[in-house]
């Protein structure tokens, strides 16, 4: 018979309470066991003195009987002093599994694909702009033609004088604009005088 010091779980649901018991290997985790052994409650603060106790003189027995303590005891036998614990080293450990590396694959891809369709883009609104500037270009060209390819009509146009009218014919159309509105008011006048 193989006989284990290990942690039994107590406490309510998110309130774990840990007895430390020894009992046989085959037996369930909070099933029958031999003898209680200490208690760990790890609600408490790491430095207070009730978060684990240990009956020392029973451990040191069953120890000397052959017991072996699972990792959490022995950590807590190792700081009690009462054996050495060969500190574990599993540099596997920390190392993503297959799936988690197949979803950082799939992840770099999408970002790269993201990445060449924004330069792509970027690219093709270069290309258009610059269309579009030689469109512009050719346009004002073909409306900026020289004074030497301008056919003779066009120079005939902008050659022929233009009627300025004289001051005196501006003057009447003024005058001829502001007589109604003189005439309105004068016969405001009369009316106001008409009524008092």
């Amino acid at each position: 018979m193989a006989v284990k010091i290990r942690l039994a779980r107590g406490g309510a649901k998110k309130r774990p309470y840990y007895r430390v018991v020894v009992a046989d290997s085959r037996s369930p985790r909070d099933g029958k066991y031999i003898e209680k052994v200490g208690t760990h409650n790890p609600l408490l603060p790491k430095d207070h003195e009730d978060r684990i106790k240990l009956d020392v003189e029973r451990i040191q027995h069953w120890l000397g009987l052959g017991a072996k303590p699972s990792d959490r005891v022995a950590r807590f036998l190792d700081a009690a002093g009462l054996m050495k614990r060969e500190a574990r080293n599993n540099p596997n450990k920390a190392k993503p599994g297959t799936k988690a590396l197949e979803r950082i694959e799939e992840k770099k891809e999408k970002e790269t694909a993201a990445v060449e369709a924004v330069a792509q883009a970027a690219e093709e609104a270069k290309v258009a702009a610059e269309a579009q500037a030689e469109e512009e270009k050719k346009e004002d060209t073909a409306v900026e033609t020289p004074a030497e390819e301008a056919s003779p009509e066009d120079a005939a146009v902008e050659e022929a004088p233009v009627e300025v009218p004289a001051a005196e014919t501006v003057k009447e159309e003024a005058v001829k604009e502001e007589t109604p509105a003189a005439e309105v008011a004068a016969e405001k006048e009369k009316k106001e005088e008409g009524d008092k």
